[in-house]
């Protein structure tokens, strides 16, 4: 069965003063409306969204599926300009990203609008609320981190109850140093207060009825909650969004699934036996419960864990033929196996191998991403796989951090009291309070990659080949060149 309430998925999940971040951190969100852009221009919206709408991307066409009729805009929450700055839900969720953004489609807006699209607000979209936006050359550099990473400012307080102080911030935008906009005391002696600035990628608005965890650290209880705390601080909204508004967002995004639809190489994705494209998620969304695949075992009445997760490519592993779109479906199908198949020995994985109490796992891509044919957890797993690491250029040279912030961390309480940390993000920590959590990101929902680059919660991962590269090179998978090849060919299909 499926998820009955999408809106409720992840009740639970916050320990009870563990949503004590969203005060301090919405009245931040509204302190800074002291800085404002000179120009300001309203979010373009399509009069109507179909039931069925296909987009080109980079490597083919992203397309979405909603059952029903299509939505009048004018007419639905999820498109109303609720706030003080123009914005919209559809500004950072838009159907051609697969509901997400993409660095290049948020390059394209800077230039169509000379940097007053709704998305380039200092409140957030800037790399500091503080930074100087005078001319065209100031707006791309106070953007940077949007236009580069599409990445948008999150501004969280330090949780009341850490057991970590922030000993230092090595901060290129003065955005956390400075007390105005970020921490307000920084040191070991201290307990750490003011509001922490790191730099995550919208995730999408789609495919929510396999999601288990709201935002990549989990902090919201509800999708309802997280349209009136999105609308209180990225629209910078007076007021919360009305109960019927609310409803209004949380139904039109949580009826979307979205996928490839149609790749540049292989042509249609559910051609000559295949399962892929958006029409194949209504039968999956309906076959999928929590748990279903859970490789860690919690669910009782789950079937053994396999890490066979994606079949969509089976029929295409054995073609009759040759030519160019058979070789393109062939390689597919291996990337398919090699996502499925290859063996991955897990070390140093926090929230894994200290969970376990196991220095080695032997998994597979999908001891993560064990949601069959979507490639999402099952269940709640915040991990720590080293994507917010610090320290030169991560430790891997795929991932580029390099105009990121660093944070020397430091615990003082707790089971890992004296250990200390350096990352780009504290995670999940900034919510929990735990030094366990530090660096703790969930995985995202892997159908639509293709529409949304670049990677990772950071976008640390320019490419899909980087991220094949970064899990090859972390995990010393042996991928082979071609291998790497094959694999993003499939991942771009997803």
């Amino acid at each position: 069965m499926g998820i009955a309430d999408p809106a409720s998925a992840q009740a639970g999940d916050n320990e009870p003063d563990n949503y004590a971040w969203q005060s301090k951190a919405i009245a931040h969100m509204q302190r800074m409306r002291g800085y404002r852009d000179a120009d300001y221009s309203r979010q373009l919206t399509p009069p109507i969204i179909p039931s069925f709408v296909q987009d080109p991307d980079p490597s083919g066409i992203i397309a979405t599926r909603r059952p029903g009729k299509a939505t009048v805009t004018s007419e639905n929450g999820f498109f109303s300009d609720l706030g003080t700055n123009n914005r919209t839900c559809f500004t950072c969720h838009q159907p051609k990203n697969g509901w997400g953004v993409s660095a290049q489609s948020i390059q394209e807006r800077f230039g169509a609008s000379q940097g007053a699209d709704p998305i380039f607000r200092l409140v957030d979209g800037a790399n500091c609320p503080s930074a100087n936006v005078t001319n065209a050359a100031a707006k791309r550099n106070a953007y940077s981190l949007l236009l580069n990473r599409g990445t948008i400012r999150i501004g969280l307080p330090v949780p009341a109850n850490a057991e970590y102080r922030i000993v230092s911030v090595s901060d290129p935008y003065d955005c956390n140093t400075n007390p105005v906009t970020g921490l307000t005391t920084i040191g070991l002696d201290n307990a750490t207060t003011g509001i922490v600035s790191v730099y995550r990628r919208p995730l999408p608005a789609t495919n929510l009825g396999f999601n288990n965890t709201i935002m990549w650290d989990g902090r919201e209880p509800s999708l309802a909650q997280q349209a009136i705390d999105a609308t209180l601080g990225h629209a910078q909204a007076s007021t919360p969004p009305a109960p019927a508004q609310q409803a209004e967002i949380v139904a039109f995004e949580s009826g979307l699934l979205t996928a490839q639809e149609f790749d540049n190489k292989a042509k249609a994705l559910n051609a000559a036996g295949a399962t892929g494209g958006a029409d194949g998620l209504i039968q999956t969304l309906t076959a999928f419960f929590p748990g279903i695949n859970d490789p860690l075992g919690g669910n009782p009445n789950q079937t053994p864990f396999t890490s066979k997760i994606f079949s969509l490519y089976d029929a295409w592993s054995d073609l009759s033929g040759s030519g160019d779109v058979n070789q393109s479906r062939a390689a597919i199908a291996h990337g398919q196996e090699i996502f499925n198949n290859t063996p991955i020995n897990i070390t140093d994985v926090a929230g894994l191998n200290d969970v376990l109490n196991a220095p080695t796992i032997q998994g597979f891509c999908g001891t993560c991403h064990d949601s069959p044919n979507v490639g999402n957890h099952s269940v709640r797993l915040p991990i720590n796989i080293g994507i917010a690491n610090g320290g030169p250029n991560n430790n891997n040279p795929v991932l580029n951090i390099a105009d990121l912030p660093v944070f020397n961390i430091t615990c003082v309480t707790g089971p890992n009291a004296g250990r200390t940390y350096v990352v780009t993000d504290p995670g999940r920590a900034l919510i929990s309070g735990k030094c366990a959590d530090i660096g703790k990101i969930k995985g995202p929902i892997l159908r639509g990659l293709a529409s949304r680059a670049p990677y990772f919660h950071n976008g640390s991962a320019a490419t899909l080949t980087d991220v094949a590269n970064f899990y090859n090179q972390r995990f010393d998978m042996g991928m082979t060149a071609e291998d790497v090849k094959d694999l993003v060919a499939f991942l771009n299909t997803l």
